[in-house]
């Protein structure tokens, strides 16, 4: 079998939502020791980040992986408050509407970002979004205020996950789904580029997931086409009580797994 890193095209592939559960997390330590994956963005807003993040480092610096931070605003509990967070959709209706608590919702992003350096012991090479947050200006106005916070020791500052491409989509429904996700991101390449991050992109890797067969189909359109520079996502795992409880669409998890294992 060919290893990604000896393919004619290499893929910037990372995977998302590391912390989900112990067998998300197992299959993505699993990935980056196979070189499958180039990196995963945690989520930190659970109980057990702290033994998941010990498990997962040695992996990374054995692997010389990347490690980051998958913000996380929708849907789970914060690390500040008391109450479930909302949904994406009102998420996206505050941010039209502009009635988002500003404050309320950087306190949570600094929580998070606090757990992942204690977890981790650095500040992220990367950071993402989960439903793609990061793009919402709220989260913008919070990289831009937290950039010199956000470099490393060797000088550098995170990454971060750049706007997606319709070009790569696998038919009309899917286009459909990256223009709404174009609109949240629409400006944001250019805005933190001049706020000094480095931007990687286009994002890549979207796929119906009722039809969890079609990553295979978007991982080989992605290899044929995507340009050098793409970051592709993924959302590999290993199905187990706690992941059931805490996501409601599990089904492609597997599937992604054994795909890229197979690579």
């Amino acid at each position: 079998m060919m290893d990604i890193r000896a393919n004619r095209k290499p893929l910037h592939i990372i995977a998302d939502g590391y912390g989900l559960s112990p067998g998300v997390d197992a299959a993505i330590r699993a990935l980056l020791e196979q070189g499958k994956v180039r990196g995963t963005g945690c989520m930190t807003v659970f109980s057990d980040w702290r033994e998941e993040a010990e498990l997962l480092m040695p992996v990374i610096n054995d692997c010389n992986g990347e490690v980051g931070l998958h913000l996380t605003l929708t849907s789970y509990m914060p690390l500040s408050g008391v109450k479930p967070m909302c949904s994406l959709k009102r998420r996206i209706s505050q941010w039209l509407l502009g009635s988002v608590d500003k404050g309320k919702l950087q306190r949570e992003l600094d929580a998070q970002l606090n757990a992942f350096i204690d977890g981790v012991g650095r500040v992220p090479d990367y950071i993402d979004g989960y439903q793609h947050v990061h793009f919402l200006p709220v989260v913008r106005d919070w990289l831009k205020a937290r950039r010199e916070l956000l470099i490393s020791p060797r000088g550098k500052s995170p990454w971060l996950r750049g706007e997606p491409q319709q070009g790569l989509a696998l038919g009309l429904p899917q286009r459909g789904k990256i223009a709404v996700v174009e609109r949240m991101a629409a400006g944001f390449n250019d805005e933190m580029r001049e706020a000094g991050y480095q931007v990687k992109g286009p994002l890549v890797g979207f796929y119906p997931k009722r039809n969890p067969q079609r990553f295979r189909d978007t991982l080989q359109l992605v290899r044929r086409n995507a340009p050098d520079d793409a970051i592709m996502m993924c959302r590999p795992g290993i199905v187990d009580q706690i992941l059931v409880s805490r996501e409601r669409q599990v089904g492609t998890r597997e599937v992604e797994f054994a795909e890229l294992m197979r690579q």
